[in-house]
């Protein structure tokens, strides 16, 4: 899907130069001369292009050319952000923020632009947009303080583009940080888009190396400390049957409790979050087989009944 996106983006900038080229160029374009004379007017006015290159229709076609070198502006530098960004990390997640910014920035670049070359007062409606938007401003508080707060996540680094968080009872991968939200993906595939003023007491789990926990029960008949010299050989090899999933061995704990049916014993190994689940299932496999190897008995819940005599 990514691919097919930067495909359409790609004929969509060879399609906009060509419009430039075009517009830029109106004795390329199949219209009256008048209108080539108006045209070439307008543009060395409005836009400092000029060349051999009415009224109404030039405004139009002047106000397309503006349009279409915006698009292209953004377009050209959304690739270059895209491509910087593939470093992963603090710089994707920057990049990212720069992204949103520019939207709304070619928006308003193209709606001021655009009103110039209508013959509208540009300063006059900038201030009017300044006093309303300073109204606005009492009743937009919040959106005001999603953009600080993303501002600020992006500059404190308190997490990245990839970085895993749990916000709440949401566990995921940070996708993307905008300039309002940030969107969290969960390993079922489930997005959760949350406004950056509402990312309070989560926790960054990929700045550290997680560990994976299992916990074994054995038989209380166990001999102790031949199972314990048993697990300091045994252990390590672990680690090299699963290089890209254990990052040390796993290592033996200890007894976490006296169970009702047998001695639970606790195990631990590096990790990386993204890899934790994986590792907790590995090592119980591992210590499954290791056990029925050894000739360690696994005990499992049993009930006694008594018959009572007639």
């Amino acid at each position: 899907m990514k691919k097919k996106s930067n495909a359409k983006t790609y004929i969509g900038i060879v399609i906009a130069a060509i419009l430039v080229l075009l517009l830029a160029n109106p004795k390329w374009l199949p219209i009256s001369e008048s209108l080539k004379n108006a045209v070439s007017e307008m543009e060395a006015t409005h836009l400092l292009l000029k060349g051999d290159t009415h009224a109404t229709i030039a405004h139009l076609i002047t106000l397309l050319l503006a349009l279409v070198i915006v698009w292209l502006i953004y377009q050209v530098l959304k690739l270059i952000l895209t491509f910087i960004g593939k470093r992963g990390g603090r710089v994707q997640s920057v990049t990212s923020l720069i992204s949103g910014l520019l939207k709304y920035v070619a928006v308003i670049a193209a709606v001021v632009w655009g009103l110039s070359i209508l013959g509208i007062n540009t300063t006059a409606v900038l201030a009017g947009v300044g006093i309303v938007g300073l109204i606005l401003g009492f009743g937009a508080q919040s959106l005001i303080e999603d953009i600080i707060t993303g501002t600020f996540i992006i500059f404190e680094n308190q997490y990245s583009v990839g970085d895993i968080i749990i916000l709440d009872d949401f566990r995921g991968t940070v996708r993307s940080i905008g300039v309002r939200t940030t969107v969290i993906e969960d390993a079922g595939g489930n997005l959760k888009v949350v406004n950056n003023s509402d990312i309070r007491n989560f926790q960054n789990r990929s700045r550290n190396n997680s560990v994976a926990l299992v916990v074994v029960s054995v038989a209380y008949s166990t001999d102790l400390k031949k199972l314990e010299a048993m697990l300091d050989e045994s252990l390590p090899a672990l680690k090299n049957q699963h290089p890209e999933l254990y990052l040390t061995k796993p290592r033996y704990l200890g007894v976490e409790k006296l169970g009702d049916s047998g001695i639970d014993l606790k195990f631990a190994a590096d990790v990386t979050e993204e890899n934790v689940f994986n590792g907790q299932r590995m090592l119980a496999r591992d210590l499954k087989i290791l056990f029925d190897e050894k000739g360690v008995e696994i005990p499992f819940p049993q009930v006694v009944v008594h018959k009572a005599e007639e």
